[in-house]
């Protein structure tokens, strides 16, 4: 029967996905929702000179993040899923589970975003909707939860047609943005004044760090085409994949952030509502600018959430299928669709815009959750990388990629701070109880020694972080 349900350890699917359509899955989950909020995500936190700085940081360390990437997918063709699969092969299997969890719900937390600022973008015109906080944005992001649901679950493949799509349609607005305030709206008098900043930013250091976890929001996806290296026609293109996607979604987002120093003063850019760049575009052009700006975020913020609803359903059902997870999430429908890991994604997507719409701001709080919870994945993977690196003995550049993106890495769980660190072992560690149902279902051992040591760690971050929350020293 054509919906008759599989076990995943059925025959391989057949390996189909180009160089030009795994890049899309790329650029298509890094050039979403963030994008569009940049300028004001940057003035609120750094002056010109905190922006460049923050964007060389970044961009280096995730250059190097990408090299890493692009290495693994050669040197190690047996691990599919990527991000996840070197953690595990690396670390361990307790370890890989926390990585594959964590990224799978930062895939869903990042999935809010979209709709508190399509719900935001729409308020701008229909007032109920508000910031995107509002309880008409709240059934907006649900409905929408829903209806994709349904897109992935008629198949994977016409998803990624869709992906592919829309990830073209995106980049016409993002283009005229560039071009106009390039060739004419831009004042570099304006420019000059923004690059200190305001006063209230604090130190050139203290701007480079608050704006980390804004960088790490709009860069997360750039594992995308390692995430279905399993669809790959070959294990090469995978890593070509990542390097030319990170390299073009690096030069659109600098020249939307700089760009916005050159239109307005940095405290008013700072004010801007959400998406802020058709704010700036409004400056420079008038009221079509908004609109331009506003119907394209629509295109990019839709395709971002496809592009990353099939990153989150690829990620839960590798984890289940590699043994990690409840054999339940490893099941495929006749259409080859994880049905059960792609119902739980959309769950725990809806679970989180409640949580959201309860935050101070839903956007800001699901921007900064969704990259602490990347950040441990991020990390694990650069870990690995370096591990090889360093048992090969022979190439220098897979070391030096390795090492500064370890480095990189590092520095990000000091940037994103005590508060996210507490929140995100919150979400980490009750997921122990996945693990150890799952090692159960398998008869498996479930903790090694060390494993076990990790387990009390993380359990007591939890503990520590509710207690926070109840006590108000942590607030949403």
């Amino acid at each position: 029967m054509a919906e008759q349900e599989t076990a995943a350890a059925a025959e391989p699917r057949p390996r189909a996905l180009s160089v030009p359509v795994l890049t899309t899955m790329v650029v298509g989950t890094m050039v979403g929702a963030g994008v569009y909020s940049l300028p004001s995500q940057f003035a609120g936190s750094a002056g010109g000179y905190g922006a460049l700085i923050a964007w060389a940081v970044a961009g280096s360390g995730m250059l190097a993040l990408a090299f890493v990437f692009q290495r693994l997918a050669v040197a190690r063709p047996d691990l599919d899923s990527g991000i996840f699969a070197y953690a595990r092969a690396g670390f361990g299997d307790y370890v890989g589970f926390f990585s594959a969890f964590g990224y799978w719900a930062s895939a869903c937390v990042a999935n809010v975003t979209y709709w508190v600022l399509i719900a935001s973008t729409v308020g701008g015109v229909a007032p109920v909707f508000g910031d995107g906080d509002t309880a008409a944005a709240l059934a907006l992001g649900t409905a929408g939860i829903w209806i994709f649901h349904l897109i992935i679950w008629r198949g994977v493949r016409r998803a990624t047609l869709i992906n592919g799509i829309a990830t073209v349609a995106k980049m016409v607005p993002l283009a005229i943005f560039i071009v106009i305030i390039a060739t004419g709206a831009f004042s570099w008098d304006t420019f000059v004044d923004n690059l200190d900043g305001d006063a209230s930013l604090g130190s050139l250091s203290d701007q480079v760090r608050n704006t980390m976890l804004v960088t790490v929001f709009v860069f997360i996806g750039i594992e995308g085409a390692s995430v279905y290296s399993r669809w790959a026609r070959r294990r090469e293109d995978v890593g070509r994949a990542t390097v030319s996607g990170f390299i073009t979604v690096l030069a659109i987002f600098v020249a939307v952030t700089m760009l916005a120093y050159g239109v307005l003063p940095v405290a008013e850019i700072a004010e801007l509502r959400q998406p802020s760049v058709g704010g700036i575009l409004e400056q420079a052009v008038g009221s079509w600018g908004a609109w331009v700006i506003g119907i394209g975020l629509l295109v990019s913020v839709l395709g971002a959430y496809l592009a990353w609803s099939l990153l989150a359903v690829e990620s839960a059902y590798v984890t289940a299928r590699d043994g990690d997870a409840p054999l339940a999430l490893a099941r495929v429908s006749g259409r080859e669709v994880p049905v059960n890991a792609l119902l739980a994604t959309s769950l725990v997507t809806q679970l989180f815009l409640v949580v959201a719409f309860f935050a101070e701001s839903a956007f800001d709080f699901s921007l900064e959750l969704t990259s602490a919870l990347a950040i441990i994945p991020y990390l694990l993977t650069a870990g690995f990388g370096l591990k090889l690196a360093l048992g090969s003995g022979r190439a220098a550049g897979a070391l030096a990629a390795a090492s500064i993106a370890v480095v990189y890495t590092v520095f990000l769980v000091y940037a994103m701070g005590l508060k996210y660190l507490l929140l995100a072992f919150v979400i980490y560690a009750p997921a122990t109880l996945v693990y150890v149902w799952s090692r159960r279902q398998r008869g498996l051992s479930i903790f090694t020694p060390a494993e076990a040591v990790l387990c009390v760690l993380a359990s007591a971050g939890a503990v520590i972080g509710v207690v926070a929350l109840a006590l108000g020293w942590v607030t949403l």
